[in-house]
C-alpha cells in the first residue's frame, strides 16, 4: 500500500507497524502531527494514546510502560526534548527500550518552528547525566521516517536502550509517497527482564541504582561494553564517492541538498561525492574513513558546527588526522536552509 503523507504522519505509521503499544506525548510544533496521528490511529487499532500534561510526564510514563514490557514511544521538538533528558538517562540506566522522535526546530530557547539540526549534541552524545548512550538514527526522506522508526524499535529492543529518530521541521512537514510494509513486525519477548505482572516475571527488578560504588562502576562498565557492541549496527551511505576529489558529508535533510549539489558539480566537471551517516550513534566511522581518505571534506549542516566537530573526531579516531584537520563546513542556522547553489559555489572555491 502506498500513501502520500507528511513525514510526521509516516512516523506514526512506522510505529504502528513496529508493534508500538502505547504513545505518550504532548503536542509541539513542528512535531504536532505525530501526536495528532497517534491520537487518531492508535485507539482505532487497539493501541493506547495518552496526552500527558507535559514532556517530563511523557518520558516518565514511558519508563513505567517500558519497565512493564510494553513497546512505547513519544515525539517532541527541541524545547520538549530538553525537558526529557533526565528521563532518557533513567531509561538508559534501567536498560529500557523506548523510542523518541525529535523533530528539530531552531533554538536556543523557544526559537522558532523552522528547521534546524541544532539538537545534534544532546541527541547523539546524551544530553542527560551519566555515561549513557542512545541509538540515534537520522532519516532523510518521508519513506525513511517510516522505515527507520520501525528500525528504531528493533534497535531499542535489541540493545535495551532508548532509540532516537532525529529529523528536522522540514522533514516533518514535507509530503512524499510512502510504501507501507505488508505486515506488522512480530513483537519482541521482554519477559526475561521486564516486570510484566506475571509469576514468571515476579523476580525481575527494574532499577538504575546501585548504592555500592563498586557495583555502580561494574554496571557502567557493562553499559560501555554494550555500546561498543552496538557498533555492529552502524550504518552509512556513500554516493559518487569512489573517485571523488571533494566529499560532502551530511545527514538528514542536509544530505538531500548535498546529494543534489554533488550531482550538479559532476555535471560541471568537479568530482564530488557524498557520505551520509544514517546512524549518528553508533557513527559509521569505518565507512566514513573509507570514503574520506585522501579527499577534501565539506560538511553541510543546519547548526553551528556540532556535526562537523563530530566528523573531525570520527576521522581522527579512524587514523585520518590530516583529513580531520582539513574538514570545512558550510552551514545555516535559525531556520535557514543551505541551498544547492551555495554548496556548489563553496566547493568550486575550495
Amino acid at each position: 500500500m502506498t500513501k502520500f503523507v507528511k513525514g510526521n504522519e509516516a512516523v506514526v505509521m512506522g510505529a504502528l507497524y513496529a508493534g508500538c503499544d502505547l504513545y505518550f506525548g504532548y503536542p509541539i510544533t513542528p512535531a504536532s502531527e505525530i501526536a495528532h496521528g497517534a491520537a487518531k490511529w492508535f485507539p482505532e487499532l487497539g493501541r493506547v494514546f495518552v496526552q500527558a500534561e507535559c514532556e517530563t510526564a511523557s518520558v516518565n510514563m514511558m519508563f513505567g510502560a517500558a519497565g512493564a514490557g510494553k513497546q512505547c514511544m513519544t515525539a517532541t521538538s527541541g524545547p520538549g526534548f530538553s525537558l526529557m533528558q533526565e528521563g532518557i538517562s533513567y531509561l538508559a540506566g534501567a536498560e529500557l527500550p523506548a523510542v523518541l522522535v525529535d523533530v528539530m526546530r531552531a533554538g536556543p530557547g523557544l526559537g522558532n518552528v523552522y528547521p534546524e539540526q541544532g539538537d545534534y549534541t544532546p541527541a547523539v552524545k546524551g544530553g542527560g547525566h551519566g555515561n549513557y548512550q542512545t541509538f540515534t538514527i537520522a532519516p532523510a526522506s518521508v519513506q525513511e521516517m517510516c522505515d527507520y522508526t520501525i528500525k528504531a524499535f528493533e534497535m531499542a529492543a535489541k540493545w535495551r536502550t532508548p532509540a532516537i529518530v532525529l529529523v528536522d521541521g522540514l522533514q516533518g512537514q514535507m509530503m512524499e509517497s510512502v510504501t507501507l510494509p505488508e505486515a506488522e513486525k512480530p513483537r519482541p519477548d521482554f519477559s526475561d527482564w521486564a516486570a510484566e505482572g506475571s509469576a514468571k516475571t515476579r523476580p525481575n527488578l527494574v532499577k538504575s541504582i546501585y548504592l555500592d560504588a563498586a557495583q555502580q562502576e561494574q554496571f557502567n562498565v557493562h553499559l560501555q561494553e554494550k555500546y561498543a557492541r552496538m557498533r555492529e549496527d552502524a550504518q552509512g551511505e556513500a554516493y559518487l564517492a569512489d573517485d571523488a576529489d571533494v566529499l560532502l558529508v551530511a545527514y538528514g535533510v542536509s544530505s538531500r541538498v548535498a546529494r543534489t549539489a554533488a550531482e550538479e558539480l559532476r555535471r560541471a566537471g568537479v568530482k564530488a561525492g557524498l557520505f551520509r551517516p544514517i546512524t549518528l550513534n553508533p557513527f559509521p566511522r569505518e565507512a566514513l574513513a573509507a570514503a574520506a581518505k585522501d579527499r577534501k571534506i565539506l560538511c553541510v549542516e543546519l547548526d553551528a558546527g556540532q556535526f562537523a566537530d563530530d566528523v573531525r573526531v570520527q576521522l581522527a579516531k579512524a587514523g585520518l588526522g590530516a583529513e580531520a584537520a582539513g574538514v570545512e563546513m558550510i552551514h545555516r542556522m535559525g531556520g535557514e536552509v543551505v541551498t544547492v547553489d551555495a554548496v556548489v559555489a563553496r566547493v568550486k572555491g575550495m
